[in-house]
């Protein structure tokens, strides 16, 4: 398997194993984010788990960025969607994807 289609399975299953336990809780509770906080931070294990994940998904963010203008990709906002509303995930298997056909795109062209 090569990278740009490790990169895509990862996508996938960074968008469907998050959403497998959210979208359950989502129905029960509707989009209560007051009581989502509560509960990601209802212990130390959660509050550990959800502090990573708000620092890496702000690297991350921030790695799109300046990555994103060294190499002149277009598309920067859809891995930076991607993290907001799903999560690191997502957006960064989708960023190493995107950067990965730049890569190629670069490579072809030099020929």
């Amino acid at each position: 398997m090569n990278r740009k289609m490790l990169y895509l399975v990862l996508c996938v299953l960074g968008l469907a194993l998050p959403y497998s336990q959210f979208v359950p809780w989502a129905i029960e509770h509707g989009l209560n984010m007051r009581l989502f906080v509560q509960q990601l931070f209802a212990n130390r294990i959660g509050g550990f788990f959800g502090l990573d994940v708000i620092i890496s998904a702000i690297a991350l963010i921030g790695f799109v960025r300046y990555e994103g203008a060294r190499l002149k990709m277009r598309s920067l906002w859809l891995p930076i969607v991607s993290v907001l509303f799903v999560g690191v995930s997502l957006g960064l298997p989708l960023f190493l994807y995107l950067r990965e056909l730049e890569l190629e795109r670069r490579a072809s062209a030099t020929f």
